[in-house]
């Protein structure tokens, strides 16, 4: 431990000396690297070449370097280091801000240990004010919201065209066109304190000019100009390209602009040189003085970097911006003074301007918050104003007997097993909503083999017992046959009717089935999309089950709902979903998790492997299979493509069975066989007959083998976290050891890195959390089907609190007025929303 000062004693921190602040600095860069790394990848907990962060972090702030600290920074060192021993427990926003506060902490430590310079770190001023700004006040500018973009000034045919493959056409459609990131040139540093790697911005006095042509490329011009500040100098160099540039007269001009002893500001990236740091790409500006203002919209600042297309540069884009940015004052503020100041939103308009133009990361990080704040705002108040009106339809009230000889309770003692306390608790709340005289609306969230099917069929015979019917409709014809099996294990004991109806069900049973539904003689209808053909009508449909139901679009599911008078509804999904998505994608349905798995059930090791280690799998392969085990191989394509090197399951068919395992047989399934030829593979295999199936993710859902304990899945790397996996659910189903190989060959540490997660997790909800942070909402749960609105700027992963509290207000605002009578702006830009889901519905 370092011994207290004389300085730190009175209250004074003292500065390091050179050789001082250099010991400290290096003890230093790798702390901050570490937690930037960690920050930028969603806080992970990531994996080092020796350790993970965590461990590498609580040991460096436990070992501070031998330099004279202030005391109260060794106390807070010592409290860091515990607290990232204890990270791993954390849970994300605990991670956020541990790792938030202690980089601001360490930049505060590195500040307080600095000399300080007679003139530094320098203070610069930013002009406030620019040339839209300027336009914005005169007669001449008339633009307002919906002016098309053709009409702004500086903007022609060819541009119009260019901006319009980019779906920006009128001038409200360009200030929504947010900035996909900042470049921050607001850092502003003293020459010996620049950093490689960093963009930063400096003020120095010209100490030498120079302009040269390169003696090996007489089309390339050369300024070079040596700087100092009070702590150092460095050389600054522009390049130009082009023969005009190698005029000596036009040279001499240029290295006029930067006289001796000028004052100049320089923003750009640091990158490190054989001559020490010097700067990428530079943009200088010379400054009257010390103290003037900069004209640049671009030095000192944050520069926002825009979503391009070819043919438009970035330079153009911010113009363009910038011209039209007046119109925000146009611009309608959804939210009422009172409400706005409560929670600490800027206005609208300011939150506009700020977006494209932030003076600062305080400015720019409070303006996003604004907009995040009412793309979830609209979302919610959508959900909740449907789910309102949802509960203003009256749907059949379905009690249920209370014995055991009722339809459920024989149901329930036919089983071989008791129910776990999350299918006891879940059953219990679907009872309260079938009982109600409105339209349940349940989402039953459940990790693969927690038994959420065993929940539906006891909902389906608590609606069959109280006289209606009830259907089951599952993504796929593998699925849905798989409930129908289960449905024919279980009720005939309980002379209850059940139907299977898919797309290649023969003419003479659909009609038979229909006839049989239609005069309520057939009480359980299971199927695919074909229930949502219009010859399929219900007698009394008293409840809809919907299974994998993140696959089906909201107006699908409404049109089922539409055959009945008004049913119940209740959704299944095996595909955890993280909290705020789940708030995001059905705020208007009521959330259970069966969060219990039934007791028995082996844990699966799963386990990263190479393409050269193979061998090791078919090894494990053969061994299970001897012993009686069935095995999964999937992959990614049907057939090999030009385009992608990878191993196709029509390829891998053929090596297995004919070269690797020639005295066992290989089954191949895939989407691309017909109905009949599916069931078949999945019959053999399930029977035995097959003791090897290679299959694309057909398997994902549906296919229940308690004798399959390995899954092998090739290319893993090309699958979504969520989707491995349920994938990795089809084995572990039975008493034996299973097992899961992760084939990856990708040389993209995130492709490991995302990989890792189910290595060390079983937990879906965990898993679905990663895998929103890896790849977006989009990605996980499939653009087109999520029913996700367009969300510009929010993210799902990071967002949650801001989501979370637009949900508050959403709830707030329409229990006051449920119709949003007061709130005519907030109104109109619901509606608005509505027209364009509704147009994009069509579209799809």
């Amino acid at each position: 431990m370092v011994a207290q000062s004389a300085d730190d004693r009175s209250g004074l921190t003292p500065a390091l000396d050179r050789q001082g602040l250099e010991c400290f600095l290096a003890w230093l860069r790798p702390l901050q690297q570490s937690l930037s790394l960690e920050a930028d990848r969603g806080f992970l907990d990531l994996q080092g070449r020796h350790e993970r962060f965590h461990a590498f972090l609580s040991r460096q702030l436990a070992m501070p370097p031998p330099v004279p600290l202030p005391h109260d920074s060794l106390v807070r060192l010592q409290a860091l280091s515990t607290d990232f021993a204890a990270y791993p427990e954390l849970g994300d926003a605990g991670r956020r801000r541990l790792v938030t506060g202690t980089r601001q902490w360490l930049h505060g430590l590195r500040a307080r240990l600095e000399p300080s310079a007679p003139m530094a770190p320098p203070r610069i001023k930013v002009s406030s004010s620019s040339p839209s700004s300027e336009r914005a006040t005169s007669p001449a500018f008339r633009l307002d919201l919906e002016s098309p973009l053709a009409r702004v000034h500086g903007i022609g045919p060819k541009l119009a065209e260019r901006l319009a493959s980019l779906g920006l056409l009128v001038v409200r459609d360009l200030i929504q066109h947010y900035p996909r990131d900042y470049v921050d040139y607001s850092a502003l540093r003293r020459i010996e304190a620049l950093e490689a790697g960093e963009t930063a911005t400096i003020v120095a006095t010209v100490r030498r000019s120079h302009g040269f042509t390169s003696p090996r490329n007489p089309n390339l011009s050369i300024i070079e100009l040596q700087l100092q500040d009070p702590t150092g100098r460095i050389k600054v160099t522009r390049f130009l390209a082009g023969k005009r540039f190698s005029n000596p007269s036009y040279l001499h001009g240029q290295t006029r602009q930067y006289p001796v002893g000028a004052t100049v500001a320089v923003s750009g990236l640091v990158k490190s040189g054989p001559y020490g740091v010097s700067f990428q790409d530079p943009l200088i500006e010379v400054m009257e003085s010390a103290n003037a203002p900069l004209r640049s919209r671009q030095i000192g600042r944050l520069l926002p970097v825009y979503p391009l297309t070819e043919g438009l540069t970035a330079d153009r884009f911010r113009s363009l911006v910038e011209a039209v940015l007046p119109a925000v004052r146009l611009w309608p503020e959804p939210l009422p003074a009172p409400r706005r100041e409560a929670r600490g939103l800027l206005a609208r308009d300011q939150a506009l301007v700020a977006i494209h133009r932030p003076e600062s990361s305080e400015q720019l990080q409070q303006a996003r918050h604004r907009l995040v704040f009412d793309e979830f705002l609209l979302l919610q108040l959508s959900l909740m104003q449907r789910r309102a009106a949802l509960r203003q339809r009256s749907a059949p009230v379905l009690h249920g007997g209370l014995d055991c000889e009722g339809l459920v309770g024989r149901f329930l003692s036919l089983l071989p097993f008791e129910l776990t306390g999350a299918q006891k608790r879940v059953f219990a709340d679907i009872e309260q909503d079938l009982e109600r005289p409105e339209p349940m609306a349940r989402l039953v969230q459940g990790d693969v083999g927690s038994g959420k099917t065993v929940v539906a069929i006891a909902a389906l015979l608590r609606a069959v017992e109280a006289g209606w019917q009830g259907a089951l409709m599952a993504p796929t014809e593998v699925l849905a046959a798989q409930h129908y099996r289960s449905l024919c294990s279980w009720l005939p004991p309980l002379h209850v009717s059940v139907e299977l109806l898919t797309g290649s069900t023969p003419r003479r049973s659909r009609r038979q089935i229909l006839s049989d539904l239609a005069g309520g003689t057939l009480r359980i209808l299971v199927g695919t999309h074909a229930l949502l053909e219009d010859p399929v009508e219900f007698e009394r449909l008293g409840l809809v089950v919907v299974d994998e139901q993140h696959r089906f679009g909201v107006r699908q599911r409404n049109r089922l709902l539409d055959k009945g008078l008004q049913p119940h509804l209740l959704t299944m999904t095996a595909t955890p979903i993280p909290r705020t998505l789940a708030l995001s994608l059905h705020g208007d349905l009521d959330v259970s998790q069966i969060d219990e798995l039934p007791p028995g059930r082996t844990p699966i090791r799963t386990k990263v492997v190479k393409s050269s280690e193979r061998e090791e799998a078919y090894e494990l392969i053969r061994e299970q299979v001897l012993q009686g085990q069935r095995v999964y191989v999937v992959l990614p394509l049907v057939e090999e493509s030009e385009k992608v090197d990878l191993r196709s399951a029509v390829d891998v068919h053929r090596q297995l069975s004919e070269e690797v395992f020639p005295e066992f047989s290989v089954g191949l399934l895939h989407g691309r066989l017909a109905s009949a030829e599916k069931q078949a593979v999945i019959a053999d295999f399930a029977g035995g007959a097959t003791q090897i199936l290679v299959s694309t993710t057909v398997v994902e859902v549906g296919v229940d083998v308690p004798e399959a304990s390995v899954m092998v899945i090739d290319h893993a790397d090309r699958f979504g976290l969520a989707q491995l996996h349920q994938l990795r659910g089809r084995v572990g189903r039975g008493a034996a050891a299973s097992y899961c190989l992760l084939v990856n060959d990708s040389r993209n540490p995130l492709a490991r890195q995302r990989l890792e997660v189910l290595v060390r997790s079983n937990d879906g909800f965990e898993i679905a959390d990663m895998d929103l942070r890896f790849r977006g909402p989009g990605q996980v749960l499939g653009t087109r089907q999520s029913g996700l609105p367009d969300l510009a700027l929010a993210s799902l992963a990071d967002d949650g609190s801001v989501l979370e509290e637009a949900r508050d207000e959403a709830a707030s605002i329409l229990k006051e007025d449920p119709e949003l009578k007061a709130h005519d702006q907030l109104r109109v830009l619901l509606e608005q929303q509505r027209k364009r889901a509704a147009a994009a519905v069509q579209l799809n």
